[in-house]
């Protein structure tokens, strides 16, 4: 889902001059991205397959290592990349996305959106993984079970296009008041808080997806948390999960479309953040794709493997601690930090690797506006260095504390390599332009989540990728009400233009709005922007029909094959 983990590092070479350097690899990475645009995998060199048990053809196995196990599998709950990952292969809502990155039926053969609501015609043969059929009243007690405040679901804003769903989240109506209804078993029918431009997207998402009440509750407060905690409407079933050690994913014999999947089984015997240990599973043949850093990077090149790049669209950024009573609640303090960060150093000197772009803004560059991309309608404000205006930010800060010195700063933190090199450079510039101590706070993936919910930090390594492709996937990303806006930022104005972007269907008024939430996140320092991120990646060439989408669940296997040729 949204909540991204971290990966890809490292090596270039410098040129004489530093802006050259910066401006050539900012013109590769502009036409690398431009071949990702137009759907071109770049292989970089010749063959170099791996053989053994990654691919296994006569069983139709594919074997893969996952970065993170999935904190749990409750997707009234669930925000994180991992989680959408694998319940996008084991899980299906009304829609989903085909190989083209289309939307197509999913549990839904037919639907109609107005501006009022949209009703979905259910198809016959959805099925629950028990045999059992799949039911409009199971997206109504799902969508419920997300709005209800006792979920506490970090999602639950997703559904406020729903009617009622907002003031059911904010204790005001019970749930049953929710705009949605199973006029039969076969039929659902949801009114609208007001006109939505992007519903369709929403429904194919993790969230809007159906739970069963009767297991739902049979689990007992467990719903998610084991492969036998949960019960399956997509393509697969998830038969083996030992946590932080390995999953394994055997096709769903229930599917209504499985004579469409090709795959028997997807086994992920190693769940593993080591991108050496990684890259050696991938020589050793025993899985069939591996994520590359800059020490790999080059070791695949050593080797002449078929490289493959590719910009998942995500944004990675600093996110403030807003609360009360952290330092980082102070305007000027943020704007201190803000005058002395510069992303194209992070990403052309610290990260190095091919196809990340430098962070200018909350928007991804590749979003669509009015008549062509949003970020050429409406440009970011350019960022100037200037370590003299920040020194005297920070005073100010001071000042309005009542301090004379600050206190250490807590950067919290993966536990990754590239995370440990882009903390180290963050610590080492904030004391070295600002004075500043910089305490950083490793965490593994599941631990900084919590924290992260809790507002345990001041400073967090944060990123997000998109749930749909509509700019206010990122627009709404720090209204108020929203939990996914962990340092819980707080301002009257984006909210207005948040409401805007979502209550009028008119592209231009649209667009305006979220032009300026672009200049009120860097006006008011909301967060740091640091990188677009791009992945290198090898596969075993036995393994074809890989999606890579920067919507949806990505890599998606439920359109792969595998093959001797």
């Amino acid at each position: 889902m949204s909540e991204v983990v971290t990966d890809t590092e490292d090596t270039f070479t410098r040129t004489a001059s530093r802006q050259l350097l910066l401006l050539a690899l900012a013109a590769l990475a502009a036409f690398v991205l431009l071949m990702f645009s137009l759907g071109w995998l770049s292989e970089l060199t010749a063959s170099g397959a791996t053989t053994g048990d990654a691919v296994d053809v006569p069983s139709r196995t594919v074997s893969l290592a996952m970065s993170s196990e999935p904190p749990q599998l409750d997707s009234t709950r669930a925000t994180d990349q991992v989680s959408g990952f694998v319940l996008g292969h084991v899980m299906e809502g009304l829609l989903r996305y085909d190989a083209t990155n289309n939307l197509v039926p999913g549990v839904a053969e037919r639907w109609q959106i107005d501006a009022e609501g949209a009703t979905f015609w259910l198809r016959d043969d959805a099925a629950w993984s028990d045999g059992q059929p799949v039911t409009a009243h199971d997206f109504v007690f799902a969508w419920r079970q997300v709005l209800d405040p006792a979920t506490a679901s970090e999602y639950a804003f997703i559904l406020f296009p729903v009617k009622n769903g907002e003031a059911i989240n904010a204790g005001e109506l019970p749930i049953t008041a929710l705009g949605v209804e199973a006029v039969d078993d076969r039929t659902l029918r949801v009114t609208f808080e007001r006109p939505v431009a992007y519903f369709d997207k929403l429904v194919a998402f993790a969230t809007y997806y159906p739970v069963r009440q009767d297991f739902f509750e049979s689990t007992k407060g467990r719903y998610g948390a084991d492969a036998k905690d949960l019960l399956y409407n997509g393509p697969f079933m998830i038969t083996r999960w030992v946590h932080n050690a390995s999953m394994r994913f055997e096709k769903n014999p229930r599917y209504w479309n499985q004579d469409a999947i090709r795959l028997d089984v997807i086994d992920v015997p190693y769940i593993t953040p080591d991108y050496s240990a990684t890259l050696n599973l991938y020589k050793d043949g025993k899985i069939a794709v591996a994520t590359l850093n800059s020490d790999t990077l080059a070791n695949a090149l050593e080797l002449r493997w078929p490289l493959h790049r590719f910009n998942d669209g995500s944004v990675f950024f600093l996110e403030f601690n807003h609360r009360p009573g952290r330092i980082t609640e102070n305007y000027d303090f943020r704007r201190a930090l803000q005058l002395v960060s510069d992303s194209s150093e992070l990403v052309y000197k610290v990260m190095k690797l091919p196809g990340n772009l430098p962070g200018v803004s909350l928007f991804p560059y590749w979003l669509q506006g009015v008549n062509g991309f949003f970020r050429a309608e409406y440009p970011p404000i350019e960022h100037q260095i200037d370590s003299a205006a920040a020194k005297h930010h920070l005073e100010r800060a001071k000042a309005a504390l009542g301090l004379t010195e600050l206190p250490a700063i807590v950067l919290l933190t993966g536990d990754d390599p590239l995370s440990n090199k882009q903390a180290e450079y963050f610590q080492n510039v904030f004391s070295k332009q600002l004075g500043l101590t910089v305490k950083i706070d490793k965490q593994i993936f599941k631990q900084r989540l919590a924290k992260m919910t809790s507002g345990d930090f001041d400073i967090v390594m944060a990123g997000w990728g998109p749930d749909f492709a509509d700019p206010i996937t990122f627009g709404d990303l720090f209204a108020t009400w929203n939990l996914n806006n962990r340092g819980r930022y707080s301002n009257p104005e984006l909210d207005r233009w948040v409401r805007v972007a979502q209550n009028s269907l008119d592209p231009k008024t649209r667009m305006d709005a979220f032009g300026e939430i672009q200049r009120i996140i860097y006006d008011d320092a909301v967060i740091l922007p640091n990188y677009e991120r791009g992945v290198v990646y090898v596969r075993d060439p036995r393994l074809q029909g890989v999606v890579r989408r920067v919507v949806g669940a990505d890599p998606d296997y439920t359109a792969a094959y595998v093959t001797d040729g």
